[in-house]
């Protein structure tokens, strides 16, 4: 029996589509997996855990920067009321103290059993923690600018901002934020940059209101930003993603290659999905529940995405709209509200399908022998092996 062995009452390799009961997982020191399989007799076993082995997490979306916002805010205010205190406290911490929080919740996400995060950076306060950290980050570098004459000062400011990510060591992309905060001028910019690299992450359908602006100019945020002697964007008639997708196509035609995340995914309807298939040939749907719980009591399609059978994936936000950055914690949300959605999934949703967004599946996102996702331990789970409130991880290797 091999020293580097570890067995659980569930061994989740998501390589198959049910786990291996009593199962086992061999692994090198360097915590890549040499073999899987399920134990002769748990009694021999030197370690048997009451509960799930699984692979190592991908945090779809985070903005780890906003760690120091962690308490602050307001819950139930609504996308609107959530902007008004961005904007009010965003900024209170100086950047030893933004650094030193920035490095303490990657390590509890770490020791929790993240391997890898999809990260939305507006300035370059993480890039020292994610260049020395053992969590692969691809970060998104997020602009802003709601008025048409800001698009070429914004984009040279994350121009500048990317070659210090590339300095620094960690794969960087431009990104748009939303429709709700950017000229179209600038989201059709900063598209284009992203396309060019290969990675697009977007704020899609978070809210109400942001539909409401769109479709019809009219609802909270629209007067939040006409308050603010902001100008507001074109209205269409359309949903919100459609009207991305004509910023897309304004940046270059379609179809798109590279990988987008759309993030939330709150207001996506049918009419969407089969609209971003038809132009987006390598699409991912990220979903936040805590986040969009947190701010307007709110959850995405679920059901509507599972018949679809969309590349979903799950993020935490950031500690502005989240109490924790606890990956077990949103899928025990999910869980409770989708009961119908089975612990393989959630999993696959959780690791697999960001190591592929993240283009790193060949290393993460399953026990497959010859990777090295990380095993993590997930313990109180109920009789049939399911999430309970009381369910944590942490970190094997």
């Amino acid at each position: 029996m091999a020293e580097n062995r570890i067995a659980a009452s569930y061994v989740y390799t998501l390589d198959a589509e049910e786990p291996i009961v009593n199962g086992y997982v061999e692994y090198d020191d360097d915590g890549t997996v040499t073999a899987v399989g399920r134990c002769e007799d748990i009694s021999s076993e030197k370690r048997f855990l009451d509960g799930a082995i699984v692979p190592g997490f991908v945090n779809a979306h985070c903005h780890v920067e906003l760690s120091h916002l962690h308490g602050k805010f307001r819950k139930g205010t609504g996308m609107a009321g959530f902007i008004d205190q961005i904007n009010e406290l965003r900024d209170w911490a100086g950047r030893e103290v933004k650094v030193e929080l920035v490095r303490k919740w990657m390590d509890k996400m770490w020791a929790d059993g993240v391997s890898a995060m999809a990260d939305i950076s507006n300035d370059d306060s993480s890039f020292e923690v994610k260049a020395s950290h053992p969590m692969y980050t691809r970060t998104f570098l997020e602009v802003f600018g709601s008025e048409p004459h800001m698009c070429e000062g914004v984009m040279n400011e994350v121009t500048e901002l990317n070659a210090a990510a590339d300095a620094a060591g960690i794969d960087a992309a431009p990104t748009p934020h939303s429709c709700y905060t950017m000229s179209p001028q600038l989201l059709s910019a900063s598209a284009a940059a992203g396309l060019e690299r290969g990675y697009l992450s977007y704020h899609s359908q978070e809210s109400l209101e942001e539909e409401e602006l769109i479709r019809y100019g009219s609802g909270a945020m629209y007067e939040n930003r006409k308050r603010s002697g902001m100008s507001t964007p074109p209205v269409t008639g359309e949903s919100s993603l459609k009207y991305f997708m004509d910023r897309l196509a304004d940046a270059r035609p379609a179809p798109y290659d590279a990988h987008v995340l759309l993030v939330h995914n709150v207001c996506l309807s049918q009419d969407d999905i089969d609209a971003a298939r038809k132009v987006m040939n390598n699409v991912y749907w990220a979903i936040c529940p805590l986040s969009n719980q947190f701010i307007h009591d709110a959850l995405p399609p679920v059901r509507l995405m599972r018949e679809n059978g969309l590349d979903v994936m799950i993020g935490t936000d950031s500690l502005s709209s989240n109490d924790d950055l606890d990956m077990v914690k949103e899928m025990y949300c999910l869980h409770e509200n989708f009961p119908e959605v089975g612990m393989n999934e959630l999993l696959s949703w959780a690791s697999l399908n960001g190591a592929r967004f993240l283009s790193k599946e060949d290393e993460l996102g399953s026990l497959t022998p010859g990777k090295k996702p990380g095993l993590v331990f997930i313990g109180n789970l109920d009789g049939e092996g399911c999430l309970t409130a009381e369910s944590r991880s942490e970190r094997i290797i």
